[in-house]
């Protein structure tokens, strides 16, 4: 089975379960204490050109809820996408964790948030009786696989620098929206001027980990111990941090996020021209979606799963990954032309 569903069904790269093996042949000390751990940290201030703080966790939602958690009380407001992750796909998980109210403002046609919508909700500052703004978070690339440029995320730092707000940045998919704009992982973050970013490694290749790139040093002064009270804390750090030191060396991970992103294209020409399927969202990073009959779900669905995404107009997610080939396509885009 190759699936369409979403790019966590796909295997583990090669270069990572290389990376993993070095590191098991020993016994080190645990908690990040380790010079693998200490290796790849410095590897991230490379990188990223900045003195960041890195914090590796086991996954997205913990990524998350450690980022929110480093810049809010429980009084606090987060702004976000209506269609972010940490709205709608975390559960609970970061209201309960962080106590915040989350106020969801309608992304665009493209799925980004415009600064005028956000501004419209930088409301009620210092009144007592409202949940106090004091984050703003953003995805790249967003939930429908579109991408912030580097100067629209500028302009929305600079926004929430006026309001005093941090600025959190989900970047499950982050590898594949700097593979899409051509750039360097830091014109999407340190230079863009973001705060903290939960960085995804997972979807990007990995077996498991992200990581919490801390750029204000504001948000270091509660995060390691917040780091272990929401038990993201790895005994054997030492797994996670490896396998990001594999990605970032030579630029891994752009050559595998750019495979994925060619691949979305390919999928998307090869579906155009077909007159009952309808691309719905540009298709910039590693995700197609469209619109097609509901009744193809269940005979595609069977061979080639994939996610729904909005019921009422048979709108779905179709996710390439690094391992995704060609061949998948072609075969795909035969058992779509079948039902017509």
């Amino acid at each position: 089975m190759k699936s369409f569903a979403s790019d966590n069904y796909a295997g583990v790269l090669p270069e990572v379960m290389d990376a993993l093996q070095k590191v098991n042949n020993a016994h080190v000390r645990s908690y990040g204490a380790d010079d693998v751990t200490s290796r790849t940290v410095a590897l991230f201030k490379e990188v990223f050109d900045a003195d960041v703080d890195v914090y590796f966790v086991f996954n997205g939602t913990g990524a998350n809820v450690l980022s929110i958690s480093s810049a809010t009380q429980s009084y606090n407001a987060v702004l976000c996408s209506d269609t972010s992750h940490i709205y709608n796909d975390e559960s609970s998980a970061p209201e309960t964790f962080t106590g915040c109210r989350f106020f969801p403002l309608r992304a665009n046609d493209k799925g980004k948030l415009d600064i005028e919508t956000i501004n419209e909700r930088l409301i009620r500052k210092g009144d007592v009786h409202y949940a106090q703004t004091a984050m703003l978070s953003i995805t790249q690339a967003t939930e429908y696989g579109t991408v912030y440029k580097p100067e629209e995320i500028k302009q929305i730092s600079n926004l929430t620098k006026e309001h005093g707000l941090y600025l959190h940045m989900d970047g499950s998919r982050f590898f594949n929206a700097a593979a899409s704009l051509g750039c360097g992982l830091k014109d999407i973050s340190t230079t863009a001027g973001i705060d903290i970013l939960s960085l995804g490694g997972t979807k990007a290749g990995m077996m498991f980990g992200e990581a919490v790139v801390v750029f204000n040093k504001e948000l270091s002064k509660h995060i390691a111990y917040k780091h272990k009270q929401i038990m993201q804390l790895a005994s054997k750090t030492r797994f996670i941090a490896a396998q990001f030191e594999a990605m970032l060396q030579n630029e891994l991970w752009r050559k595998h996020a750019t495979h994925a992103n060619k691949m979305a294209e390919l999928l998307c020409k090869s579906l155009t021209p077909n007159r009952q399927v309808k691309i719905t969202k540009p298709v910039q990073a590693n995700a197609v979606f469209a619109e097609i009959p509901r009744t193809w779900y269940e005979p595609l669905q069977e061979h080639y799963p994939f996610y729904v995404w909005k019921e009422s107009t048979h709108e779905v997610r179709l996710m390439c990954a690094w391992d995704t080939k060609e061949e998948d396509i072609v075969k795909f885009i035969g058992a779509v032309n079948n039902l017509r």
